[in-house]
């Protein structure tokens, strides 16, 4: 019997230490899982494949270099701010890019720090400097009326602080979520996500603060952040608000189910 609590002890002690160690390189690692930097290099919009952009260098609140491309609007239309995802760079954009300005349509699409040109390393407070520093150069050139935000997976929650904290004319969300801790803690129910993570984009306690129309987009089959996460943002928003489903959609291929045209119906339609 004393053999077998001994063992039982030992087998514990293990399973603590092993629990333990996970635990520690989840923490370590977490902003390589959260922000995986695509290996691509400072690219020109013309190089690809979209000479319509312009690039300009912006200058950080903290000092970080960061790129955006700037399709000027036509006259009267609107310009559309977007927010990519944790594996985005710009370059890998261009053919929704050139969805987006096809009828006249404005952009302003950012490169985070660390990614495809941008100095720096990613973090929530870092993106969100970033973001502020692109929403400035917008507010530079275009009323607020006329700024749509527009962010994509990791990109909704750097949105949603945007909206929350400037006034835009309206707020696009595609594949969003309440928070990336709760994203993460459902890939990981045993692990105490929201003590030890450090960038946690909490959307679900900055979307009541937009006042500005929302839509939001998701896929029904999306594998990343499953609707659900969306369908519960989405209760927490204030109207108007509408949510689009795509069925069948998954994460990144939104485009394919129409996610540009219903985008600028919504961009189009009258407030109210």
């Amino acid at each position: 019997m004393a053999l077998i609590i001994t063992i039982l002890k030992w087998l514990v002690i293990v399973v603590a230490v092993v629990y333990l160690a996970g635990l520690a390189w989840l923490f370590i690692k977490q902003r390589e899982m959260l922000f995986p930097i695509p290996p691509v290099g400072r690219t020109a919009p013309a190089a690809a494949g979209f000479p319509e952009a312009e690039e300009h260098v912006l200058t950080s609140a903290d000092g970080e270099k960061v790129i955006v491309w700037h399709v000027p609007a036509q006259p009267g239309r609107p310009v559309v701010l977007f927010f990519p995802g944790n594996g985005d760079f710009l370059a890998g954009r261009v053919a929704r890019f050139k969805g987006v300005v096809a009828d006249g349509t404005g952009l302003v699409a950012l490169s985070y720090r660390g990614y495809a040109g941008s100095s720096g390393y990613p973090s929530e407070q870092g993106l969100l400097q970033d973001a502020a520093a692109a929403y400035a150069f917008a507010m530079a050139r275009y009323s607020a009326e006329r700024i749509v935000v527009w962010g994509f997976s990791l990109g909704t929650g750097v949105a949603v602080a945007i909206a929350a904290e400037h006034p835009v004319g309206r707020l696009i969300l595609e594949a969003p979520y309440t928070s990336t801790a709760e994203v993460a803690g459902a890939l990981f129910p045993y692990v105490p996500v929201s003590l030890l993570m450090r960038d946690q984009f909490h959307s679900d306690r900055r979307i009541a603060r937009v006042t500005a129309p929302l839509l939001i987009m998701h896929g029904t089959d999306d594998p990343a952040i499953p609707i659900r996460f969306g369908e519960r943002l989405f209760g927490l928003a204030r109207e108007p608000k509408q949510f689009v489903r795509f069925p069948g959609g998954g994460h990144d291929n939104l485009d394919d189910f129409g996610a540009v045209e219903t985008a600028r119906q919504f961009i189009a339609a009258p407030k109210g």
